[in-house]
């Protein structure tokens, strides 16, 4: 992870892997967050990880925070390695496939039920950003 002064969501955006963050980042990052979820419909909740178990740890972290129903594991690698896990809430599914090249860290999409409205993907964030 990096570390750098990350001020708002716009800071997350360019980076491939989410940065170390002090709790004062983390508390202003996480209202700002709610702030943009509070409009969306529903979410989809992608996680780069090194491995499946993480993954899913971190995806029942998100979906216990803020008070989801947990979603359906549909598919999981059969070998091991760094993953990408993609958690859509409309439809109660999660994918997992095993993927290399990424960075680490939990990206948040809020999507909309009105198909004129562009969807907004927020992160990178921390692995333990949602405990």
């Amino acid at each position: 992870m990096t570390k750098s002064a990350i001020k708002s969501l716009k800071d997350l955006e360019k980076l491939r892997t989410a940065p170390s963050l002090n709790s004062n980042e983390a508390e202003e990052l996480f209202e700002e967050l709610l702030t943009c979820m509070s409009q969306a419909d529903w979410f989809t909740v992608g996680i780069m990880a090194d491995s499946e178990k993480r993954a899913i740890s971190v995806l029942r972290q998100v979906e216990n925070r803020f008070t989801w129903s947990a979603m359906k594991l549909m598919s999981i690698p059969k070998g091991k390695g760094p993953v990408f896990l993609k958690a859509n809430q409309k439809s109660d599914e999660v994918i997992i496939r095993i993927e290399y090249g990424l960075g680490e860290g939990v990206l948040i999409s809020c999507q909309h039920d009105e198909t004129e409205k562009t969807a907004e993907t927020l992160g990178p964030f921390p692995l333990d950003f949602f405990i």
